[in-house]
Order: C-alpha cells, then sequence, then structure tokens
C-alpha cells in the first residue's frame, strides 16, 4: 500500500474486514466512520475507499453501496492488520487432554483432524505422514476362516495395520503361531520392505529343504509384511460444516471445493507446500493457484516427529474465516500434535 495514505487506510480497511468478518454484509462509509473512530467524514471514508477498491483490496458487490474484501484484501489483513488471538490456558489444556501420546499415530491423527473441525466449525485436515520407512515390532495371526487369516502388524510409530490376507487353504491357529514366532525372532525392528525381501530370498534358497506346510506358512508371512499400501493421502473432517458456512451464491465454489476433496492431489500439492515451509502457511483464494480451492482458505501447518517435519494439519474454509481465531488453533494443534506423536517414539 501506497505510504501517501498508509495509516488512515489501514484503519479503515482493518475496520472493514473485521466488521465484514462479524456479520457478512457490504460495508458502508457510514458504519466505517462509526467503528474505526477516526473522526473523519462519510465522503473522506469514501474517497479512501475508492483508491482502496482502485487498488484491489476491497470491491462493491452488485446492488450494494457498501463494499466486501477481496482476497487481495485479505492476504493485506491477514499481513500487516491481523492481531491474533491467544488461546486461553484452559483451551490449550482442552487440546491437549484430546491428543493423548498413548493412542496410536492413525488414531492421533483422526483426532487432530476432528479437533481442528470442531473448535473452528470448518473441515480439518490433515496430512498422513509420508514413510520412508516401516519397521515391524510385532506380528500376530489370527485364523478368520473361509481361506483367510488376519494378520495384525505393530509399527514402530504406534500404529497397527490390520490385513486380511486370502490363502490357498485354512491354517490352524497353532501353524499360524509357528509362521509368526518365525517372523518376530527374524525380522522384528527390520524395515517391512527389507524383512519381505529378505524372506523372499529365504523361501528361494530353501524351498528344497523345506516342508510344504512351512513353505506355505512363510508364503503367508510374506503377503502379511507388503508395504506397499498407499501412504499418500488426508484426513478430512468436517466437510458438512462448509454447507451451512455457504451462502447460496457460493454453492458453485464449493461444489469445487468437494471435488477437490475426492480427487485428492489439489490438496496434496498445497499441503506438500507447507510441509517444507517453516511454521503457519496461509493460502486465501486463487494464490494457492489450484481450481478447485479458488473461493476458499487454507490455514496450515507441519507437524513432526522427532524434530522431523512428517505431515501438516490444515484447516480449509470460506475466504470470509475468523482468521485471528483460526491461526492461533492450527498452530497449538500441529505443536501439541508433534508432542503427542514423539513423547512414546522411542
Amino acid at each position: 500500500m501506497s505510504q501517501q495514505f498508509s495509516e488512515r487506510a489501514q484503519v479503515l480497511m482493518k475496520a472493514l474486514v473485521e466488521q465484514y468478518l462479524r456479520d457478512g454484509q457490504p460495508v458502508g462509509s457510514k458504519t466505517l466512520a462509526e467503528v474505526s473512530n477516526l473522526g473523519v467524514s462519510s465522503a473522506t471514508i469514501r474517497n479512501v475507499m475508492m483508491e482502496l477498491e482502485d487498488l484491489g483490496f476491497v470491491q462493491t458487490p452488485h446492488t450494494s453501496a457498501g463494499r466486501i474484501p477481496t482476497a487481495l484484501g485479505y492476504r493485506l489483513f491477514v499481513d500487516r492488520l491481523l492481531t491474533v488471538q491467544s488461546l486461553s490456558e484452559t483451551e490449550v489444556a482442552q487440546i491437549r487432554a484430546q491428543l493423548k501420546p498413548e493412542l496410536e499415530t492413525t488414531a492421533l491423527l483422526n483426532q487432530a483432524s476432528n479437533l481442528l473441525s470442531e473448535v473452528t466449525h470448518m473441515a480439518g485436515l490433515v496430512r498422513v505422514p509420508k514413510r520412508q520407512v516401516q519397521t515391524l515390532k510385532h506380528l500376530e495371526f489370527l485364523p478368520i476362516g473361509g481361506r483367510r487369516v488376519l494378520a495384525v502388524l505393530v509399527l514402530s510409530d504406534r500404529e497397527v495395520q490390520n490385513r486380511i490376507l486370502h490363502t490357498d487353504r485354512d491354517y490352524s491357529r497353532d501353524e499360524l503361531q509357528v509362521a509368526a514366532n518365525y517372523v518376530n525372532q527374524h525380522f522384528a525392528g527390520r524395515d517391512l520392505r527389507q524383512a519381505r525381501t529378505e524372506l523372499v530370498a529365504q523361501l528361494r534358497a530353501d524351498r528344497a529343504a523345506m516342508d510344504l506346510m512351512m513353505a506355505g506358512l512363510l508364503r503367508v508371512a510374506e503377503a502379511a509384511l507388503d508395504s506397499s499400501e498407499p501412504q499418500d493421502d488426508f484426513h478430512v473432517t468436517g466437510e458438512l460444516n462448509l454447507l451451512q458456512l455457504a451462502d447460496p451464491a457460493g454453492i458453485g465454489g464449493l461444489r469445487e471445493l468437494f471435488e477437490a476433496f475426492s480427487r485428492k492431489q489439489q490438496i496434496l500439492g498445497m499441503l506438500d507446500k507447507c510441509l517444507a515451509a517453516d511454521g503457519v502457511q496461509i493460502f486465501i483464494g486463487e494464490e494457492a493457484g489450484q481450481p478447485g480451492i479458488k473461493n476458499a482458505s487454507l490455514i496450515a501447518a507441519p507437524y513432526e516427529v522427532n524434530g522431523e517435519r512428517v505431515g501438516v494439519l490444515a484447516v480449509i474454509g470460506p475466504t470470509r474465516m475468523a482468521y485471528d481465531r483460526v491461526i492461533p488453533v492450527v498452530d497449538i494443534t500441529a505443536r501439541l500434535l508433534s508432542s503427542a506423536l514423539t513423547s512414546d517414539e522411542s
């Protein structure tokens, strides 16, 4: 913003955005005169508003004498004019109490997403960690009939994965225990991919020495250790909150946002940008560079395990959101999630 109208224009811009965030109605010069406490005439305010409109910070909706902020106006507000609210000790304690370190990773991520949605009344997103290595702590097999076996894998990040395996015949509980004991004895503490590779090599090398039952059991174990499940994903909670926030004119943009949730790649691209950046990141409208979210804002922050960034959590909603409230909620939740994920990693 140019120097010639810096202070007065900034006061009026801040007052306009705050008023619009409160009631969602275009803000007229008379209202700005009342809420800004500048002691200037409505005519002076109208002149400043015209300058701000020429610069692209505000716009005049059809059939209205008042003005509303543009995406560029929101950006100015967030970067230079916003006063962020600090969460109270009680609010921080309530968030911490729900992110319990004893929960497995998947449960913690889901809980964080739920928390963000509940506290902000918008949609909460959590980017699933991109795991380069998954280490096996323990494996159990349970026969479930119909030539099927339930494999329960406990991983080093406290995640438990359940996989249903289809076998060439039914196996008894005792037979499956033999296979589980073998895997736990030889491969506990090893990377899943490495363990599976070595198991396959043993099957090939010792095939002649193995009886048919043991060979069959180790093929079951091989299937259980397959780590090819997709990890490129995010959890989203509270999409229905967005329906309550949308006005009829914004339904088209909301449809595009829901399609972006479904296709995932646009959202994942934005979250990955946040993973590479420090602190809270804010994308407003079209500046995200993603057509599906051009009418929305996303506030995100990375979370860590043992000091390493592994994922991102975020809130997404309309550009007309309470930035002063949502920003600290996202920031604190990311910090507390990092603490919960780290506390029991060892």
